[in-house]
């Protein structure tokens, strides 16, 4: 029986007739752990998300930080926006000679 070989440095075989993925005499435990890296990795992305929780570079204690910073960088924007549609609506009053 032949075997297709996926991965030949971490032992990686498929075999054809049953189509399945299985080690040729070798362990997978590297491949176990860049999963268990990955996992990990994917957590702290959806974490991040939500804002709540401890992440992998942060110092014990600031779990809420993310969900502080967004706040402050929303009203941040909202007043920038919000003094960029004044200054067009002041700009149209004074250009059409309609001053308050």
């Amino acid at each position: 029986m032949a075997y297709i070989h996926i991965l030949p440095e971490f032992g990686l075989v498929a075999e054809p007739l049953v189509g399945l993925v299985t080690t040729a005499g070798e362990s997978l435990s590297p491949i176990i752990e860049r999963v268990d890296m990955l996992d990990t990795i994917s957590n702290d992305l959806v974490n991040m998300l939500s804002g709540e929780g401890n992440l992998l570079a942060s110092f014990p204690g600031r779990e809420h930080n993310l969900a502080i910073a967004g706040t402050i960088t929303s009203y941040w924007y909202g007043f920038a926006i919000g003094l960029f549609v004044a200054g067009i609506i002041a700009f149209q009053l004074i250009s059409t000679g309609r001053v308050i």
